[in-house]
């Protein structure tokens, strides 16, 4: 029986880019992705061996955006994961398995009425591909200099009367349906575990993501914490509880896994 459970998101937490990562490591870090034959995420040595500790003190639960086909090209440093949560909760995977009665949950959502409307508003030279994942949400990648004035605002609005939500990281606009949240899926591995026996019912949670759509899981968690970068940081997000890193980039995953490790040792200890 493990003393905590931490879900992480991945991109931009755990895992980045050559560029975001930072050009301080040189060689120092260790790729977790190949994506057309060519590598394209990575993560610190140091980060890499302290997720594997991690992983041996805490039930770990990878949590992200990403679809389950974008989430299974990652060797993620501490594998294999009893739970991890893809499509941003739409789907929990057990044992590497996409559970099908947590999916059958979401088959009532208006996708195609909201990929209809969208198509009519996303309209223009700034759109650069459209994306649906897992029949779940859908986001567009976009130039980010040059989305019109007004559309985020006007799209949320209207998204918002029919229990959707608009969030752009980067280069990328999700449309998500409420019910589809990090939060939600997060309490249903924590259930699933504490009847499974792999935790016990008083289990602590601690968690780390840098978007809006981590939000949610941050706010659920008895303890939380962000890095100094991504769209959390640039809307300046804190409440009580909520740890900031005071590195950004590379370091910041470090700082992450640090802290988190610290709280689980201190959860665990008889």
């Amino acid at each position: 029986m493990t003393g905590a459970l931490v879900s992480v998101d991945l991109d931009r937490t755990m895992i980045y880019s050559r560029n975001a990562l930072g050009a301080a490591f040189e060689d120092a870090v260790t790729c977790v992705e190949i994506y057309q034959d060519a590598p394209l995420s990575f993560m610190s040595i140091d980060a890499a061996e302290s997720l594997r500790s991690l992983a041996v003190a805490a039930l770990v639960v990878p949590t992200t955006t990403r679809t389950i086909e974008q989430f299974q090209r990652i060797a993620l440093p501490g594998a294999p994961w009893r739970y991890a949560i893809t499509s941003n909760g739409g789907n929990i995977l057990v044992d590497g398995v996409p559970d099908g009665s947590w999916r059958a949950g979401f088959t009532g959502i208006e996708l195609h009425r909201i990929q209809r409307e969208l198509s009519t508003r996303a309209d223009g030279d700034w759109v650069l591909k459209r994306r649906t994942a897992d029949d779940l949400f859908c986001y567009l990648v976009v130039e980010p200099t040059e989305v019109p004035a007004g559309f985020l605002t006007e799209w949320s609005q209207w998204c918002a009367a029919r229990g959707w939500n608009v969030s752009q990281q980067g280069r990328k606009i999700y449309t998500m349906p409420d019910v589809v949240s990090k939060s939600r899926a997060v309490a249903e591995v924590r259930a699933r575990a504490i009847e499974d026996g792999m935790l016990d019912a008083g289990v602590r949670t601690f968690a780390a993501g840098d978007g809006a759509l981590d939000a949610d899981m941050l706010i659920a968690a008895d303890r939380a914490i962000r890095p100094r970068h991504g769209e959390l940081e640039s809307k300046n997000f804190r409440f009580p509880g909520l740890e900031v890193t005071a590195a950004s980039g590379g370091h910041a995953a470090e700082e992450i896994l640090r802290w988190l490790q610290a709280q689980v040792g201190n959860r665990v200890e008889p």
